[in-house]
């Protein structure tokens, strides 16, 4: 009996995520209902760029289609290449930078944004190949991207942002109101 409250008590440690991220949102990205983003802020400054729990993509059983990084016909978010202490080559991007087109089965697309500024650093190409990492484990292996700001805007890069409160406090409005049929 003693083992199984001892084992009731103990609490699960944290996930590495939970340990070392902020977690940030930005919900209903630009204007599209539902279309919220999660940004993971690293104490290095670092931000991954991940779907919210929340996203369209994620809910209903979907399943993607494609994913592409080819933003237009000039610029492939691919290309990007860095070099260096200082990350040197990396594209520039702004809070509304599109990262990729993600494309379902059912030939819904959504477009995946920046959220901040900064340099990008990498896209996931892995989920290229495959794209059930982005369904199965939106936050660790099925990132879209990850992306560093300025030491100057570091501070400031999350202002635009919601808190994990401030969103479920979003998310809980946003699920009580009735449906449009």
């Amino acid at each position: 009996m003693d083992s199984e409250t001892q084992k009731d008590t103990e609490l699960e440690p944290p996930s590495i995520i939970d340990r070392y991220y902020t977690r940030w949102y930005r919900a209903d990205m630009k204007g599209q209902p539902c279309e919220d983003h999660c940004i993971l802020q690293h104490s290095n400054r670092i931000c991954v760029v991940t779907l919210a729990e929340t996203h369209p993509v994620l809910q209903n059983g979907r399943t993607i289609k494609t994913i592409n990084y080819q933003i237009s016909n000039g610029c492939s978010r691919l290309n990007n290449k860095v070099s260096g202490k200082s990350k040197r080559g990396g594209q520039f991007l702004t809070d509304f930078a599109p990262l990729c087109r993600i494309t379902c089965t059912d030939e819904t697309k959504y477009t995946i944004y920046s959220c901040i500024r900064g340099r990008l650093l990498e896209v996931n190409e892995n989920i290229l190949e495959r794209p059930n990492l982005l369904l199965e484990k939106p936050s660790t292996e099925g990132y879209i991207a990850v992306i560093l700001p300025k030491f100057e805007e570091s501070k400031s890069v999350t202002e635009n942002l919601l808190s994990r409160k401030e969103f479920e406090s979003i998310v809980s409005k946003r699920d009580q109101q009735p449906q449009a049929s």
